[in-house]
């Protein structure tokens, strides 16, 4: 995972969204409609950087930017504007964009705003896989993982949001052809709400999707 955004957009874009485009870069995107609902997802979230598409909500951002500036001083803040709502000379806004441009843009000015990303880090919500020291964090807690749990774990979080079929992990995680018994990866997964879950009973992230597979909601 690249980085978590936070996107602030209303209901009344004129132009076609630039998340999917962001998403299937990589980036992690929280939408909140409107600046009051971003600071409620502020008390309880970290967002590498703050997107607010102030073109959307037909004003120049002004108002929204220096309250969540006050509230982050340290984070970031990119606004989206229009010709017909500029925003000028506001040192609240790390970067000022003016619609139209296009995602390759809009990721080349958020780029230096973002930490250095760590190869060796693999996030998914609040699952942080360290793939050099096998160790997964989440909620605050950490766990040391077996070779074959940081592999399974891997896969789960690249295909995050996806039904992954029991017989595909078997595969890719034992490296064999035979999948008449997957027994042993239904223990791995066990394993891993150890790790993972607060109540690996009653699992939030990794979730059992009968007679398919499984999927990490994160």
């Amino acid at each position: 995972m690249k980085a978590k955004i936070l996107w602030i957009e209303g209901k009344r874009a004129a132009s076609p969204s630039l998340i999917p485009g962001l998403r299937r870069k990589g980036f992690s995107v929280d939408i909140v409609p409107t600046g009051t609902q971003a600071l409620h997802y502020l008390t309880e979230n970290r967002p590498n950087l703050i997107v607010v598409h102030a073109a959307s909500m037909r004003s120049n951002g002004r108002r929204n930017c220096r309250t969540l500036r006050n509230m982050r001083p340290e984070m970031p803040i990119i606004v989206i504007t229009s010709s017909d709502f500029p925003l000028e000379g506001d040192a609240c806004a790390s970067v000022v964009l003016e619609l139209p441009f296009t995602t390759r843009k809009l990721i080349n000015r958020m780029k230096p705003l973002l930490p250095v990303q760590d190869e060796n880090m693999l996030s998914a919500g609040p699952i942080n896989l360290d793939l050099r020291n096998r160790r997964v964090s989440c909620n605050g807690r950490e766990e040391r993982l077996t070779p074959r749990l940081v592999t399974l774990l891997q896969m789960l979080i690249e295909h995050r949001g996806e039904v992954v079929q029991r017989e595909i992990l078997f595969k890719s995680v034992w490296d064999t052809g035979y999948t008449g018994d997957t027994r042993t990866l239904d223990v791995h997964i066990s394993w891993l709400r150890q790790a993972i879950e607060e109540n690996p009973r009653q699992p939030v992230f990794l979730k059992t999707i009968r007679g398919l597979g499984y999927r990490l909601d994160a």
